[in-house]
């Protein structure tokens, strides 16, 4: 059984109304709640032997969309910060990202270019553990477009429910909120972990 996480900390946090997190934070509370009904129902149909039936291949399907859903956002509010700094380009994410992109400048061009497409997702610097390469991707949906093997560095939320209350259709400034957010501290742990 997965227990939801405790988000409120970043309640106040600058360029988020109170409002629009915690509409998000009850739709991730969706994903732990969906994703453990769906797990106790495999796991009852798996003990009744009923594999290879359409629900079991139907619930077996849907059960990524749940997980990825409670996960990526709870990558998404955990590399998130009511405190406002910088990238600090000396610290090992700074490097790592000037030795893949050339300088966080371009890095940062790019990874708001991926958040900015036309519509739905998440936008995801990965960490590939194999090759030491990082990688700006696009992941449409949540059981969709995942690099294989690589580690989630900094994840954004894309779809409309992150920013539409606050934003409108403005994505740009809530990207732009974001990165003002991005705990790099986090990120920076995730990176060299």
């Amino acid at each position: 059984m997965f227990e939801q996480k405790n988000f409120d900390h970043l309640l106040g946090t600058p360029g988020f109304s109170d409002t629009l997190l915690k509409c998000h934070f009850t739709l991730y509370q969706g994903y732990v709640i969906n994703f453990n009904k769906l797990n106790d129902i495999l796991v009852a149909i798996e003990r009744d032997g009923k594999f290879g039936t359409p629900e079991y291949a139907e619930l077996n399907r849907r059960l990524g969309w749940e997980f990825n859903g409670m996960r990526l956002h709870e990558l998404y509010f955990g590399n998130m910060t009511k405190e406002e700094k910088a990238l600090d380009p000396n610290s090992a994410l700074g490097l790592a990202i000037a030795k893949e992109w050339g300088a966080p400048e371009i890095w940062k061009k790019d990874f708001i270019s991926i958040g900015a497409m036309r519509g739905i997702g998440w936008a995801i610097m990965y960490l590939d553990g194999e090759s030491g390469h990082l990688f700006n991707v696009w992941v449409n949906e949540h059981d969709v477009g995942h690099f294989a093997g690589c580690r989630p560095i900094i994840v954004m939320d894309v779809f409309e429910h992150a920013y539409i209350l606050d934003y409108g259709i403005k994505k740009g400034d809530y990207i732009e909120a974001f990165f003002r957010a991005i705990g790099w501290q986090t990120a920076e742990e995730r990176l060299t972990r």
